[in-house]
């Protein structure tokens, strides 16, 4: 924002209060109401205004406040954000990041799922799901400069918020490996390209392909393995559109092994278009077959000890990679 005046922020209780997970606190006091913009409980409503504004030769930043309420502005997303830029031959310009929290933390159905898959099956449309606070400030600040709309999902125990009641926290021990999750995040200036994977961990014996915080489950798994003289490879998707097919197709040629994890649901999902690229180009090379650990093909739970049959969770992990090392 100090490096553009275009950019602003617009979403339900980002100035004052900033956001439910206080992800833009101060900044209203920094730029002023006018970049930092709260408004009316209407998620059809920001999200037109936000395309509009982008049209003008504005680059908004649009916070919803849980991802599922984007299915409020459907439309506004698929049928006119996505699509601008071509059905004007290139003429006109739609500079949106949508910002939009996910994942399972006690809140139940409609506040709690992962629904980038939705979006990944749109064509116009750039998504992405950091999981750690270095890839999380180079990827936005990408992001903002692209000419394309991105939606950038980002996962609510990531921001540390282990107060809102999640699942994790009926295990002492998990909930002591997600609050340790910070991360260095340097102050100059640097950005990470869109389209890129990451490899999180070196390894010779399986791919765990895995997105946001299942990343970090991932990370403890790999660990715990290594006692046992199996070598886990933790790849990091990061860009979920564009898709870095290249380093998943490296990753699984050199292990013949792999096991996508992801938090959205099975049937349909991130996990089961991974598996299709490795599928069709990389079969050869595998010594056992493709594993999914995602989430149960139901609606969220709002007893914790449900939800936390629904999520993928370590012990889930473990056993898949278990069953085909």
């Amino acid at each position: 924002m100090l490096r553009d005046e275009t950019v602003f922020l617009m979403g339900e209780d980002i100035g004052i209060f900033g956001g439910p997970f206080g992800v833009t606190a101060g900044l209203v006091d920094e730029f002023g109401e006018e970049r930092i913009r709260d408004t009316p409980i209407s998620e059809l409503g920001i999200i037109g205004a936000a395309v509009g504004a982008a049209l003008s030769g504005m680059r908004p930043i649009v916070e919803v406040q849980f991802s599922d309420f984007i299915a409020c502005g459907m439309d506004q997303v698929v049928n006119q954000a996505a699509k601008m830029r071509l059905i004007s031959g290139g003429q006109l310009k739609v500079p949106l990041v949508l910002r939009a929290p996910v994942g399972a933390t006690g809140r139940a159905a409609q506040h709690a799922q992962s629904p980038y898959a939705w979006f990944m099956h749109c064509p116009g449309l750039k998504v992405v799901g950091p999981s750690t606070a270095y890839d999380a400030k180079g990827l936005l600040k990408t992001a903002i400069r692209d000419d394309n709309p991105v939606l950038f999902f980002e996962h609510k125990l990531l921001y540390g918020s282990r107060s809102v009641g999640s699942a994790e926290e009926s295990s002492s021990k998990e909930s002591a490996k997600v609050s340790s999750l910070a991360g260095d995040v340097p102050e100059e200036e640097y950005t990470i390209p869109l389209g890129r994977a990451d490899i999180k961990k070196q390894g010779e014996d399986v791919t765990v392909i895995a997105t946001l915080l299942m990343v970090q489950k991932a990370l403890n798994v790999a660990q715990a393995f290594r006692s046992q003289g199996i070598d886990v490879e933790v790849l990091d998707l990061r860009s979920f559109v564009p898709l870095d097919k290249q380093t998943i197709l490296d990753s699984v040629r050199k292990t013949g092994r792999v096991v996508i994890v992801d938090e959205g649901c099975k049937t349909c999902g991130l996990a089961a278009e991974v598996s299709a690229v490795i599928a069709e180009e990389a079969i050869d090379y595998l010594d056992a077959p493709i594993s999914r650990v995602a989430a149960l093909d139901t609606p969220i739970p709002f007893s914790p000890v449900l939800e936390s049959k629904v999520i993928p969770d370590e012990s889930r992990i473990a056993e898949a990679i278990e069953n085909i090392t």
